[in-house]
């Protein structure tokens, strides 16, 4: 009964506005001290946690997103990308998921991705005569993907809390991200043939050579980072520091879009940035401790083994409440809170934990769609000056995509598990 009280007295602290680590942490300080159990324990626990060689990937991959959303990356692959597609029916929006789905394997954020690529794709489709709602749907729906293709910081951040391998999320994400990429793909080109949306100009051969040459050096970061990783050259900490350092190498002398007096204040916003996480995962690893402690997960066990649930079953209601949870809190909080109570009740039914990882994103996706707390709405309706209405209109038949795909996602385990298990075991 008092872990009961304490997860919904985190969940008023979250709707009170009060920051997710903030709600982690005093709730499980406060319950484990009322369960008269000893702090000192649970700190060590937390520090131990935070003693990972995969922990240190964090600020890297936080700093080179930093640099590659402030280095003119967005714009240079987007050009490239038009070269490729800009002259089909609706090219501009093919132009959006092909885009969105390159600098998302560099981001490694929903947001970050949303917002970059947004800055420039909605103003240009708006002058193209593009429904405004449908842009910011297209946007929204394919900067999600930042969470879903690797490298991913909310894969780094699974991996630490369900103590799964980083490697093995990175290369589950793959087909998903590369199946999202074509739904989306596929529904630009029915509602742009249905709405009659005009196609662009081909590109000249001296133009798709020079453009894509030109985005070459931004692509070919997180090409390293996966070479690096699976050849077994480098570690997944040592991959991030490649690309941590090889960001600031193309911003600021490839591209120029980045100066050399810049490169402090820019470390330093994205090691303030990486700060946040740091805290954010410290109070999380400390909520897991509690939690884990309390007994809650046992007694999920027992009843899953008691009502003889299928796992189809479980990972439906499952689903149903990540949904209705992704609604009203941060997409984030919902991996942290959710990940340490049903992690082990994944091994009585057979599930995998990697199967789940992937399932967890493509629902917190939803979640940066879905009113009232989803994160891309409020960016893409900020850079677009559009109202929020229009925003979420422009969201429904995607957020309707994203739905389906994740029924394909749940229960076609192989989608998800095929490519891990072949390249790694």
């Amino acid at each position: 009964m008092d872990a009961f009280i304490g997860l919904g007295g985190m969940l008023l602290l979250m709707a009170l506005g009060a920051p997710i680590f903030v709600a982690l942490g005093a709730t499980a300080m406060i319950m484990i001290a009322i369960e008269g159990r000893p702090l000192m324990d649970a700190a060590a626990h937390t520090v131990s946690g935070l003693n990972s060689p995969t922990f240190v990937a964090v600020p890297f991959f936080v700093l080179a997103a930093t640099f590659m959303q402030k280095g003119g990356i967005a714009r240079i692959i987007i050009d490239a990308a038009e070269t490729w597609v800009g002259h089909f029916k609706g090219g501009l929006g093919l132009v959006a998921v092909i885009a969105t789905t390159l600098f998302a394997a560099i981001s490694g954020s929903s947001v970050v991705t949303a917002m970059a690529m947004g800055t420039f794709l909605i103003p240009a489709m708006v002058a193209r005569n593009y429904d405004r709602p449908f842009a910011l749907g297209l946007v929204g729906a394919s900067g999600t993907m930042g969470i879903l293709i690797p490298p991913s910081l909310s894969m780094i951040l699974y991996g630490l809390i369900a103590e799964e391998s980083v490697p093995r999320l990175f290369i589950a994400g793959v087909i998903p991200g590369l199946i999202q990429a074509l739904l989306l793909g596929g529904w630009v080109i029915f509602y742009s043939r249905r709405k009659g949306y005009a196609s662009g100009e081909r590109a000249t051969r001296q133009e798709f050579i020079s453009k894509n040459l030109r985005a070459l050096p931004a692509v070919a970061i997180p090409l390293f980072v996966f070479v690096g990783i699976y050849s077994g050259y480098t570690t997944v900490t040592e991959s991030a520091g490649v690309a941590a350092v090889a960001s600031v190498l193309v911003a600021v002398f490839v591209y120029r879009e980045v100066t050399l007096k810049e490169i402090f204040s820019m470390t330093a916003e994205g090691m303030k940035a990486a700060a946040g996480v740091s805290f954010i995962v410290m109070f999380a690893l400390l909520f897991a401790h509690w939690i884990t402690g309390s007994g809650v997960p046992t007694r999920l066990v027992e009843s899953a083994i008691a009502q003889d649930l299928q796992p189809w079953q479980f990972l439906l209601a499952l689903n149903v409440m990540m949904l209705i949870l992704g609604m009203f809190l941060d997409a984030i909080a919902v991996m942290l809170i959710v990940t340490p109570i049903i992690l082990p009740v994944l091994g009585p039914l057979g599930i995998d934990p990697v199967h789940f990882g992937i399932v967890l994103i493509v629902n917190m996706e939803i979640a940066f769609l879905t009113p009232p707390i989803g994160l891309n709405l409020f960016v893409l309706s900020s850079i677009s000056k559009a109202p929020m209405s229009e925003a979420m209109r422009g969201m429904i038949p995607f957020v309707l995509i994203m739905a389906c795909f994740l029924v394909l996602i749940t229960y076609v385990p192989e989608i998800t598990l095929w490519l891990p298990n072949r390249l790694m075991n």
